[in-house]
């Protein structure tokens, strides 16, 4: 099963120590690259946080964010540090003396000092336990959403390879002809010239270049790299650097294809061919 690498996922959850926000989204990266946001009280569960989210991605680029609320008794436990408001206060009048068109201090502003207000902080064990069962839940929605992706994926990459197939038996289909055409054309041309045959010698120059316009053994390995390709989506592991290395496998023998090519049929069919390695390879940068 494909994944795909770009994903969005978010959760709200309101508990009695507070509420917990889980913000995640992931693009395309060549590896697992974490970038992780958290509150300064919970700096200490960034290992944690980053092996849990190792488990369940192997790569792309993730941005983490968690932002944590008061829970709804917090309001009714708010203590104000008397000592550290007067200070504040106190500073905020010395520093409006110096500039007498200042508006007068609102105790709002000195309430916002940190530390002036102290709510009661929750149980940290509690915390931890529910921000890292809320990011296993947020996780799962973002897996479900690359699998999701994933799976329309796999069908236009399925897809191309059904036409990539039948682009190969249809240039096997032409070979034979190609050679007897060439043959011909070439028996026409000295009969035009009057020159005289050596039957011999002439089957033998178009057998050489015959075997140089054969390309069976690159028809064979694209038959190879396509059955290899449909091995590596049925399995169960990510599977995107192995399908990028195969891409580049399929381009190497359409590019061998059409510099061995002397019909307009085959050079055709390099061509066809290329453009649909090309769909492939642009779902297949995105793949997990």
């Amino acid at each position: 099963m494909l994944r795909s690498m770009t994903a969005f996922a978010r959760i709200e959850s309101l508990h009695e120590a507070g509420g917990i926000q889980w913000e995640i989204r992931s693009v395309n990266h060549r590896y697992l690259d974490v970038n992780l946001r958290l509150p300064e009280d919970f700096r200490r569960l960034d290992p944690k946080v980053r092996e849990r989210i190792g488990t369940r991605l192997n790569r792309g680029k993730v941005d983490c964010t968690l932002r944590v609320l008061p829970g709804p008794t917090a309001a009714s436990g708010l203590a104000v540090d008397d000592e550290l408001a007067a200070r504040v206060a106190q500073a905020a009048r010395a520093v409006a003396d110096l500039l007498p068109e200042a508006a007068p201090v609102n105790p709002v502003d000195v309430l916002r000092w940190p530390g002036v207000v102290q709510a009661p902080a929750p149980d940290p064990e509690l915390m931890e336990h529910l921000v890292l069962g809320e990011l296993d839940r947020v996780l799962a929605d973002l897996v479900a959403m690359r699998e999701r992706e994933g799976a329309r994926m796999e069908t236009v990459i399925r897809s191309r390879l059904d036409d990539l197939e039948t682009e190969v038996s249809r240039v096997r289909e032409v070979l034979p002809a190609i050679v007897r055409g060439f043959g011909e054309r070439m028996r026409a041309r000295l009969a035009e010239v009057d020159a005289t045959l050596d039957e011999g010698r002439l089957e033998q120059e178009i057998a050489l270049i015959a075997q140089r316009m054969d390309v069976a053994e690159e028809l064979d390995r694209l038959e190879a790299h396509v059955h290899e390709i449909r091995s590596a989506l049925a399995r169960p592991e990510p599977a995107g650097r192995r399908l990028d290395f195969l891409m580049q496998e399929l381009n190497r023998e359409a590019n061998t294809l059409g510099s061995k090519s002397a019909a307009v049929t085959t050079s055709r069919a390099s061509i066809d061919l290329k453009v649909l390695i090309e769909q492939m390879r642009e779902q297949i940068q995105n793949v997990e």
